[in-house]
This record gives C-alpha cells, sequence and structure tokens, in this order.
C-alpha cells in the first residue's frame, strides 16, 4: 500500500507541471493565440530559475526568473504574431526551436552544480494520517496553489466581465473591437501570461522537480501540455483532471520498474507519448465536439482596420 501511495504523490508532482504549463497556453488559446513554443520557454525558464537558485539559494526568487525568462519570449512571440501578424505555428516552431537552444548553450557552466538541500512540506495533522498523508499532504506548496489557481480560473473565465471580454476576444475579435475593447493589447497580455506559467512549470522542473540542470530536461512536456488544452476541450477543470492522468502515466513507468516487471525501459518511457497520440486520435473521431468548444478565433490573426 505504501508503494501506491507514493505513486500517487508522485502523480500529483508530475502532473503539476503539466498544469501549469497547459493552464498558461489555455488562456492564450481562449484569446484565440496559438503559441508551440510551450518547450522552449520551459527550458529557458528551467536554466533560469535553476542558475538563480545557484546563486541566491532562494526558490522564489529561481520562480521569478522563471516567470521573467516565460514572460519575456511570450512578449516577443506576442509582438511578432500580434502586431507583425506572422504565422502563429511557424513562429511558435521558431520559439521552441530558439529555447533548446538557447538554454542548452547557457545552460552548460550549470550542468555540475548544486543548489541548496530541498526542504521538505508537510500539512500538520494531515500528513501524519496513515497513507494519505504521504500521498496527499506532504508536496510543496505550488501543488496546491496549482490546484487552487485552476479553480480561480474558472471562476475569471465563467463568472466575471473581464473573463466574458477575454473569451469574446476568442471567440470573434472584430465583434470585441468594434464594441472598443483593446484587442490586441487583450492577446498580448493573455500571451505574456501564459509564458510566465509556462516558464513557473519549467522553473518548477528545475528547482524542485529534479533539482538539477541538464539540456532538454523539459524532455517533451511542453508539447504534452499543448495536447492537454485540445484534450481538456479549453475547460480548465479538465485541464487538471488531464494533467494528473498524464502525470500518472509518466509514473507508473517507474513504478512497474519498482516492482520488478519485467518490461524494457524504453517501451516504459513511450507510454506518456503513446497516451498522448491515442488520446488525440480518439478526440479527433468527433470533430463537432471539439469544434463547439474550441474558440472560434483561435489561430487566426486579426486585423484591426478590416
Amino acid at each position: 500500500m505504501e508503494s501506491y501511495a507514493l505513486l500517487i504523490a508522485a502523480t500529483l508532482n508530475a502532473g503539476t507541471v503539466l498544469a501549469i504549463a497547459s493552464l498558461g497556453l489555455l488562456i492564450n488559446e481562449k484569446a484565440g493565440i496559438v503559441n508551440l513554443g510551450a518547450e522552449g520557454m520551459m527550458l529557458c525558464a528551467a536554466i533560469a530559475g535553476f542558475a538563480m537558485v545557484v546563486h541566491t539559494g532562494s526558490d522564489t526568487l529561481g520562480f521569478a526568473a522563471g516567470m521573467l525568462a516565460g514572460g519575456l519570449m511570450a512578449a516577443i512571440f506576442g509582438a511578432l504574431v500580434i502586431w507583425l501578424n506572422t504565422n502563429q505555428y511557424a513562429t511558435g516552431l521558431a520559439l521552441s526551436l530558439f529555447g533548446g537552444g538557447f538554454s542548452a548553450f547557457v545552460g552548460v557552466s550549470y550542468v555540475q552544480a548544486k543548489i541548496p538541500e530541498r526542504p521538505t512540506f508537510a500539512i500538520p495533522g494531515l500528513s501524519d494520517i496513515p497513507l494519505l498523508g504521504s500521498a496527499l499532504f506532504k508536496h510543496h506548496p505550488l501543488v496546491y496553489l496549482t490546484i487552487a489557481f485552476a479553480a480561480g480560473l474558472v471562476w475569471f473565465l465563467y463568472r466575471t466581465r473581464s473573463g466574458l471580454i477575454l473569451r469574446s476576444v476568442g471567440e470573434s475579435p472584430e465583434s470585441a473591437h468594434a464594441l472598443g475593447y483593446p484587442v490586441r493589447w487583450i492577446r498580448l497580455a493573455c500571451v505574456v501570461a501564459g509564458g510566465a506559467l509556462c516558464g513557473l512549470a519549467g522553473a518548477y522542473i528545475s528547482v524542485i522537480y529534479t533539482p538539477l540542470w541538464v539540456e532538454g530536461m523539459v524532455a517533451g512536456k511542453g508539447w504534452i501540455a499543448l495536447a492537454l488544452t485540445t484534450f481538456a476541450t479549453w475547460r480548465p477543470g479538465r485541464v487538471l483532471l488531464g494533467a494528473y492522468l498524464f502525470g500518472g502515466v509518466t509514473m507508473v513507468q517507474f513504478h512497474l520498474q519498482g516492482i520488478g516487471v519485467d518490461v524494457p525501459s524504453q517501451v516504459l518511457s513511450m507510454l506518456p507519448y503513446i497516451a498522448t497520440i491515442v488520446v488525440l486520435a480518439l478526440i479527433s473521431r468527433n470533430p463537432a465536439w471539439i469544434r463547439i468548444n474550441m474558440p472560434a478565433s483561435i489561430g487566426k490573426p486579426f486585423y484591426p482596420g478590416s
């Protein structure tokens, strides 16, 4: 039973990375912008956050550095696709490639670097509950903040005027512009916010999840986060559940190895990506369902003068 408690704990930890990045990308896409640069932003944020912790010893500053790196890269992306109307998909791919190369270049001197010993966290009283305590109540505070943020995002998008405006920009930017809303600036704010969240996810990987830096350590999590927004049909609650589902698939490989299942490690490593492909294939069988939930103007440029 203890092994299953550890599996649940590892699932929550792994799912938090995907949830933070996916919620940021969901904000982008709700405003009508597709950013395929998540992987690159997370990599740059991972080295920025790790380097900050190496030099200052502060996890908070490390998270801030990661968010700043992600937000800055997203701002550049936003300026290109929102004002210069470059292709969103090509620009996002270029951002991802740039982030991978730039993070590898900057991170060369940090490969052997060490950060201070990681503190342990526990919720008093609850963490002492047999099995449930170690499974649910001994996580980094960001795990619980992510769940709270997802709930807050649901309230913001569907219960506030600002959320309605954001969704209207993603559904019909021409109508929102005709009503006097600054569509481009709203989209830019959403892109930067989404980039900052991807940056936070990247910093969480290098500072908390696996406290070290190696080239390419994000290992496809940015692409899985992108797939999750479609898997969740652009709903924050479903994003959270999907993130934990994929986090569980990722951790199952280690659990199976731990209990002695004789399966090649390469096959187990493929599980998260196989699950991603299977889920997307199943969803694509019902395109009408996707169209109903997908922001109508997603990926489409907006020309205020037209």
